[in-house]
């Protein structure tokens, strides 16, 4: 695809002597929101780690923006402009939100504009500035933990079940927050098991199955078809609204 800014083709990941990914091939087209669905123990967050370097792919290459990344560290592959929430978020709970974020952003300085506009989208952010984030709510520690990614511009954001655990009133704030990133040109490859969330932000929708990828196609059309929902999911996204 010519328009791609992550490419994965063929990856295998090994987790000690467990055979994780059997030959992944996932394209994400740029400036999309692309939904990785499964069910659990798919292998979904495996890829998103695999990509980031965390577990090392042990066949196969990941392109990045034309740019074999397989091999990089995880340092390089975030300097290169990839940014990466894990599920469990990853803040520093005893550090105040303004520290999160100030740990986060290049040479320990935020610009105010970004800033602002951060808040614009998280809100609470301002309000709990000078609190320890351990202090927060989940749903205000998953908006933190989203800030930090785009403290700084990033090419592509990896994000691991931004709405798990949360009430539905931040289900749909956080969804609103991700369509104003999406405004703004942002690639965004999200692994995400409320179908709700997935069918109002996905563009496009790779599903996982055992490791391997065995559906590729619109997120609107997965949206519209139960048979198949049923088929690759086991559940019907009509049951999660």
């Amino acid at each position: 695809m010519k328009d791609a800014i992550l490419r994965l083709d063929g990856v295998h990941t090994h987790i000690g002597q467990y055979h994780i990914l059997h030959g992944i091939d996932l394209v994400v087209p740029r400036g999309q929101l692309t939904m990785l669905l499964g069910r659990n123990g798919a292998g979904k967050t495996t890829t998103l780690r695999t990509i980031m370097g965390l577990w090392q792919a042990s066949k196969g290459h990941v392109h990045f923006d034309g740019r074999d990344i397989t091999k990089l560290s995880t340092p390089d592959i975030a300097q290169a402009g990839i940014a990466y929430v894990p599920e469990n978020m990853g803040i520093f709970a005893d550090l105040t939100v303004r520290e999160n974020m100030i740990l986060a952003a290049r040479n320990g300085e935020i610009d105010p504009k970004r800033l602002k506009w951060i808040f614009g989208l998280f809100p609470a952010l301002e309000k709990f500035w000078s609190l320890a984030a351990g202090t927060l709510s989940g749903g205000q520690k998953q908006m933190l933990a989203i800030a930090r990614a785009i403290v700084e511009p990033r090419e592509l954001l990896l994000i691991d079940e931004p709405t798990k655990g949360l009430a539905p009133a931040i289900i749909m704030n956080m969804i609103q927050a991700f369509r104003e990133l999406k405004s703004t040109g942002a690639t965004i490859l999200l692994v995400e098991q409320n179908f709700m969330a997935a069918r109002l932000l996905g563009d496009s929708v790779a599903v996982m199955d055992d490791g391997r990828v065995v559906h590729r196609g619109a997120m609107a059309e997965l949206a519209e078809d139960t048979t198949l929902q049923q088929k690759l999911l086991g559940l019907s996204m009509d049951a999660h609204q």
